[in-house]
């Protein structure tokens, strides 16, 4: 039987909630202590979860934790990663896993020298509907994939988060914050982007919050709110992207992909389920293959709504992958990729020019709903 690894996690904010919560449902791994700048809220969850609160330091020293959880804003992931290896412990990082190339390879090196891993979310494309529409894909149900197209678009982050600043700040934006989910399963359906070429925009200078408790507060708004970009994938597909937090409203559908047999329109990869549908020349057909998936089947209620919510997927398959010596699905190869990907885009938009991929990766293995069952502590 494997050893269960302990795990801290470093950034006690909203996003700590979801992985606290839902880790329980996976084999593996349990949490054991947390860390934040902000004492009070590393002691509030720490007390709602069983946890010991710890200073940073004093987690990244602990030789109980095998594996940090880094769940800081994305202008620290690098600083905390890279912290975490020098200490010898593992890292599973929310997304983006950087902010710069030159700190991505830095990671690489120092993971490798010191034979660690490094793993980053989104983990949303081993969702039911994502791993359906990767096993139509490798069925060839649609033929070669040549075009598609993206939209991630909305009015904002300011009217629902308590502290949206730095989703507008350099690091955030809607390409940094959402694009590496539609990133991430384009390249597990598709392989790597040779190119990128894009237009950015930022149409407001500043942003007034309208949630609470910081109500009227404004936000100098430090980097592009509107990108489009073309991805020229390496196997050939041309694939339109458009991000926007300066959309109130759209009939776009979150993803399209194009095959010389038929379409596949796809879900929300910000989530993991959701409904998938599969076309035959022009013709919508009914999928006549049961998919049992395990992330797919509804597991939270919001409202009146049911969805499936397996976030830490990504991580339970990095602990498997360390305790098996096997390579894990959401690596640092697969996420470093997105950042020069997302990195590319913002480059293209200021230039004006095409921006050729510096990084390549492999494409994910696809999690089977066999595969996906063993992550779980009750399978389903």
């Amino acid at each position: 039987m494997n050893h269960v690894l302990n795990v801290g996690v470093i950034g006690c904010g909203n996003i700590s909630t979801s992985y606290l919560d839902l880790a329980p449902q996976f084999n593996g791994f349990m949490f054991t202590a947390c860390a934040d700048l902000n004492a009070q809220m590393a002691q509030e969850k720490a007390a709602k979860y069983g946890l010991k609160a710890m200073s940073v330091d004093a987690l990244l020293a602990d030789k109980e934790v095998d594996v940090i959880v880094n769940l800081t804003i994305p202008d620290a992931h690098a600083d905390i990663t890279l912290k975490a290896l020098t200490a010898g412990k593992h890292v599973y990082s929310e997304k983006p896993l950087c902010l710069t190339l030159s700190d991505g390879f830095k990671m690489k090196a120092l993971s490798e020298a010191k034979g660690l891993r490094v793993g980053s979310a989104p983990d949303t494309f081993l969702g039911g509907a994502h791993q359906l529409a990767r096993h139509l894909v490798d069925a060839d149900r649609v033929g070669r994939i040549v075009s598609g197209t993206c939209h991630v678009m909305s009015p904002g982050m300011e009217m629902w988060h308590p502290n949206p600043d730095f989703f507008f700040k350099t690091g955030g934006g809607p390409i940094l914050d959402l694009g590496p989910y539609y990133l991430a399963n384009l390249i597990q359906l598709l392989g790597p982007v040779k190119s990128v070429t894009a237009r950015t925009a930022t149409p407001s200078p500043y942003r007034t919050i309208t949630s609470q408790p910081r109500y009227g507060d404004k936000i100098a708004v430090e980097t592009p709110t509107t990108l489009h970009a073309i991805l020229e994938f390496e196997q050939g597909a041309l694939i339109t992207l458009g991000a926007s937090w300066d959309v109130q409203a759209h009939r776009h559908a979150p993803m399209e992909l194009y095959g010389t047999k038929g379409s596949l329109y796809l879900p929300d990869p910000n989530f993991f389920g959701g409904k998938l549908t599969l076309t035959e020349g022009a013709y919508e057909v009914r999928l006549e293959e049961e998919w049992p998936h395990p992330f797919g089947i509804p597991n939270q209620i919001h409202g009146d709504q049911a969805f499936a919510n397996y976030r830490t997927a990504g991580l339970a398959d990095m602990i498997r992958a360390i305790q098996q010596k096997e390579d894990h699905m959401c690596s640092l190869d697969r996420a470093l990729h997105g950042v020069d990907i997302m990195t590319g885009i913002l480059a293209s938009g200021e230039t004006g020019q095409t921006v050729i991929m510096t990084t390549s990766c492999e494409r994910p293995r696809a999690l089977t709903p066999a595969a996906a069952n063993e992550l779980l502590v009750n399978p389903k």
